[in-house]
C-alpha cells in the first residue's frame, strides 16, 4: 500500500487496477491487459491516448518558457491567445476569461468573482446562488457546497448556509415525474418551485443560478424540452445570473461546440470550462465572465492595488499551449462535427438496452450517456445503495470496458471523442456481455423486486 490518499475512492478498496499506458481510446493495466476507455478518463481525455501532436505541443513549450505566473501585470503570448480563443468560442458576451487548474478550482473562482462584482456595484446582499439537486461543480469547500450529492458532503461539515447556497429541483422526469405527470406538466412544476424559491428568498439577494446542461455524475440526465426556455425566463424577471457549468458538456461533448448550444440555453453570463478544454493532457480550467461584469471590477482592484485572486499556476504556458493547440485540432480536423455523427449512432445503440429486464431508462446526448438499472422495470424501483452498479462497472472491467457506475445504478458512458462507429460497437458488446452478467448476479441475489 502506497502513501497515497486516494481522490473520491473507498478507502478501504484502494489500488485495484493499475493504468500502466494508453493508446487511442484504449489503456492498458500493469499486466498488459488492454480496455476500451469508455468514461474518456474522467470524462476529458477527448483525443484521446498519445496524441503527438499534444506531446510534441508540451515539448516545445517546455523548451521555450517552463513556467511563468501572470501576477502583478506579467504576462506571455500563449495564454493571451489562449483566451482571445475562448472569447471567440464562447456563448457568453464579450467574455472575460480568467485560469486555474480544474473544474473545482474555476466554480470556487466563480464564487468570489460574484461577490466581488455585486460588491463592486453595491448590491452586496445579492450573494445567494441556487443549484440543483444531484449536481456535481466539484469538491473545494465552495465547489462541493454548490454540488447536491450526498457522498460529496458528508462528513466534511460544508457551509452551506454560510455562502448562501440553495437548492432547487433536479429536472429528470424519470426519477422526479408525480405519477400521470406529463413531461410538460413537470417542467411547469419545477419552474414553478424554482420561482416560488426566489420569491421567498427575495430576488434582491439572489446572484445566480448554476446548472451543468447536461449532468454528468448524478447521472446523465437531460433536461425535457422546454426546461431551459422556462428556467432562463424566470431568472432574467429577476435579474438573477446564468452560470452554465460546462465542465464537461463542453468542447463537442453533446455534439456541438458546448452543451449550452445543444439545450438552448443563451448567451449564459457566466460559463466554467476544464477537462476536455485541453484533452486533460495538461491541468487547465476557465472561469468565464461577461464583459461588463469585468468592468464593473476594474476600477475596485485599484482602489484596492490588487485584484486579490490567483493561483499560482493560473495561466500556466504549458497547459495553455496545450489547450491551444487542442482547440486548433478540435476545429482543424472537425472533432466537433464527428462527435455528432459517431454520438448519434452511440445513442441508437444504447437505445438498444431499453427493452433489457434490468433497464429502467437509457438517456444521453452526443457522445455522452447512461443505462440506468432498476430492481422493477414496470414501476422503475431503483436498487437500494450501489451494490448493483458497482457489480455492473466490475463486469464491464472484466470485460475490457472501464466506465462508471452513477447515481446507484446507472452506468455512464463518455468516450474520447475520437471514437469510431467500429470502436462503439465494440464498447456495446462488451457492456450488452456485462449487463447479462449483472441481471444474473441480481436474479442469484434476489434483488428484483415483483
Amino acid at each position: 500500500m502506497s502513501a497515497i490518499i486516494y481522490p473520491t475512492t473507498n478507502l478501504t478498496a484502494t489500488e485495484q487496477l493499475t493504468i500502466d499506458r494508453g493508446e487511442g481510446v484504449y489503456v492498458y493495466d500493469s499486466n498488459g491487459k488492454q480496455y476500451m476507455e469508455g468514461l474518456a478518463g474522467l470524462w476529458c481525455t477527448s483525443l484521446g491516448y498519445g496524441n503527438q501532436e499534444l506531446i510534441e505541443t508540451t515539448r516545445e513549450q517546455m523548451s521555450k518558457l517552463t513556467y511563468s505566473h501572470m501576477f502583478g501585470g506579467k504576462t506571455h503570448q500563449v495564454g493571451i491567445e489562449l483566451a482571445d480563443k475562448l472569447a471567440e468560442m464562447v456563448p457568453t458576451p464579450d467574455a472575460k476569461v480568467f485560469f486555474g487548474s480544474s473544474g473545482s478550482d474555476a466554480n470556487d473562482t466563480h464564487v468570489k468573482l460574484l461577490r466581488y462584482y455585486f460588491n463592486a456595484i453595491g448590491k452586496p446582499e445579492k450573494r445567494k446562488i441556487i443549484a440543483r439537486e444531484r449536481a456535481y461543480h466539484g469538491v473545494t469547500v465552495a465547489s462541493a457546497s454548490l454540488t447536491g450529492l450526498t457522498p460529496n458532503h458528508t462528513h466534511f461539515d460544508l457551509p452551506f448556509e454560510a455562502l448562501g447556497i440553495l437548492r432547487t429541483d433536479a429536472p429528470h422526469y424519470y426519477r422526479g415525474a408525480l405519477p400521470g405527470e406529463s413531461e410538460a406538466q413537470f417542467v411547469d412544476r419545477i419552474t414553478n418551485n424554482l420561482e416560488q424559491l426566489i420569491l421567498r428568498e427575495g430576488p434582491e439577494t439572489i446572484a445566480a443560478f448554476i446548472a451543468e446542461p447536461i449532468t454528468g455524475a448524478s447521472g446523465v440526465i437531460v433536461p425535457p424540452a422546454g426546461y431551459y426556455e422556462k428556467v432562463q425566463a424566470i431568472l432574467a424577471k429577476y435579474d438573477i445570473l446564468f452560470w452554465a457549468d460546462e465542465v464537461i458538456c463542453g468542447f463537442g461533448r453533446t455534439g456541438n461546440d458546448f452543451g449550452s448550444t445543444t439545450v438552448g440555453i443563451d448567451k449564459p453570463a457566466m460559463m466554467t470550462l476544464a477537462k476536455q478544454l485541453s484533452s486533460a493532457y495538461m491541468p487547465i480550467s476557465a472561469s468565464v465572465i461577461q464583459g461588463d461584469m469585468y468592468q464593473a471590477m476594474i476600477e475596485p482592484s485599484a482602489q484596492v492595488g490588487v485584484f486579490g485572486h490567483g493561483y499560482t499556476y493560473s495561466g500556466h504556458p504549458v497547459a495553455c499551449a496545450v489547450a491551444l493547440k487542442t482547440l486548433e485540432i478540435y476545429q482543424r480536423d472537425k472533432i466537433f462535427e464527428h462527435a455528432a455523427r459517431v454520438g448519434e449512432y452511440l445513442q441508437a445503440r444504447l437505445r438498444e438496452f431499453e427493452n433489457h429486464p434490468l433497464v429502467g431508462e437509457v438517456r444521453g446526448s452526443g457522445l455522452i450517456g447512461a443505462v440506468e438499472m432498476v430492481a422493477n422495470k414496470a414501476t422503475g424501483q431503483p436498487f437500494a445503495g450501489g451494490v448493483v452498479g458497482a457489480f455492473a462497472q466490475q463486469a464491464c472491467q472484466d470485460n475490457g470496458l472501464i466506465v462508471r457506475a452513477v447515481a446507484g445504478s446507472s452506468i455512464a458512458f463518455c468516450p474520447p471523442l475520437i471514437i469510431t462507429v467500429e470502436q462503439v460497437d465494440e464498447l456495446i458488446s462488451k457492456f450488452a456481455k456485462a449487463l447479462d452478467e449483472t441481471l444474473a448476479f441480481v436474479t442469484k441475489q434476489n434483488l428484483l423486486v415483483a
